[in-house]
């Protein structure tokens, strides 16, 4: 699709580490619309590199829609792609709070002017909740570029 509609794609990647960009890349000729990614694990990545706001990432945290939404925005604009996909969350297996389970996951996309964001708790162990933030942020993708 991205190549349909010659548009180029970013990611800013928090709880996958990378798989998002590593699955992309597995494609043979994702250079034609793939420009890179960041891994923002660390707040200081988020803020000081993808430009999430302190003001934020204090409110809302780090997993929250809020940041994603960000990351998303932030790494389009970074990188001058059209298309800007980030996830953040709490993979597992510690680091869940009764608010912010292990498995919630934000995901958000940016297209144009267009933003999506939306949030998940996956089941399963850390492998899986990583492997399903995947999926989902291919699905959000896919259902932005649908939208005229």
């Amino acid at each position: 699709m991205l190549l349909e509609k010659r548009l180029s794609l970013s990611v800013c990647e928090s709880c996958t580490g990378g798989m998002l960009g590593a699955a992309i890349t597995s494609i043979p000729g994702s250079s034609r619309y793939f420009a890179g990614g960041v891994i923002a694990y660390s707040d200081a990545v988020k803020k000081n590199i993808v430009g999430v706001k302190r003001s934020t990432l204090e409110r809302y945290g780090a997993v929250s829609a809020q940041t994603a939404r960000e990351m998303a925005r932030g790494v389009k604009n970074k990188l001058k792609t059209d298309v800007g996909v980030a996830i953040t969350g709490i993979a597992g297996p510690g680091g869940g709070t009764a608010k912010k389970p292990v498995g919630l996951v934000y995901i958000a996309v940016a297209h144009g002017k267009r933003m999506r964001a939306e949030r998940f708790v996956f089941a399963g162990g850390r492998q899986n909740v990583r492997r399903s933030s995947l999926r989902k942020a291919f699905d959000m993708v896919r259902e932005i570029l649908c939208v005229p």
